[in-house]
């Protein structure tokens, strides 16, 4: 097993695939280093890569728009989640799925280490080991289907949160 095989390993994404299996991953992309403060991805960009997350911690922000007292709407980052690379095996993901923009701007909090993939030769993976192509599409939504949970958790909350405070 090489270096650079073992270093696929930690996307848990690609935990109990065959040390063949990590190889063929490893011919899709190449890792890719970010330092702290630097931007990943940018809210509303056109992007065709999803990264294997294996160091490192970064920022999920999303633009607001927000009331500002006195001086009508405005625009502002609002800081969504921190994600640090044991917990979320990847992100722009779903660049792989649909041609739609980037959801949210992505910021290393940390020196990080990523393994970027381009949605044509994840296609050719798909297409030449279509076993190996199912596995990793029903890992990424797998992980879809968990943020979607998450995400209705959320508004469900908030939204009794703004119940009750209204009816006060």
């Amino acid at each position: 097993m090489t270096d650079s095989t073992r270093g696929l390993r930690k996307a848990s994404i690609l935990s109990g695939l065959a040390d063949d299996e990590i190889e063929q991953v490893l011919h899709l992309g190449r890792f890719i280093t970010f330092k702290t403060g630097e931007t990943i991805m940018r809210e509303g960009e056109q992007s065709d890569t999803m990264y294997l997350f294996l160091s490192g911690d970064v920022d999920v922000t999303k633009n607001l728009t927000l009331k500002i007292a006195g001086r009508g709407f405005g625009h502002a980052e609002k800081s969504m989640t921190r994600l640090k690379a044991g917990t979320a095996p990847v992100f722009g993901e779903m660049c792989m799925l649909e041609d739609e923009p980037r959801s949210a701007t992505i910021t290393a909090a940390s020196d990080c280490v990523l393994f970027e993939i381009r949605r044509a030769s994840f296609d050719q993976l798909c297409a030449a080991n279509p076993a190996l192509g199912l596995v990793l599409v029903r890992r990424i939504a797998s992980m879809l289907g968990s943020r979607v949970r998450k995400g209705n958790d959320d508004v469900l909350k908030l939204s009794t949160a703004l119940s009750i405070a209204l009816s006060r």
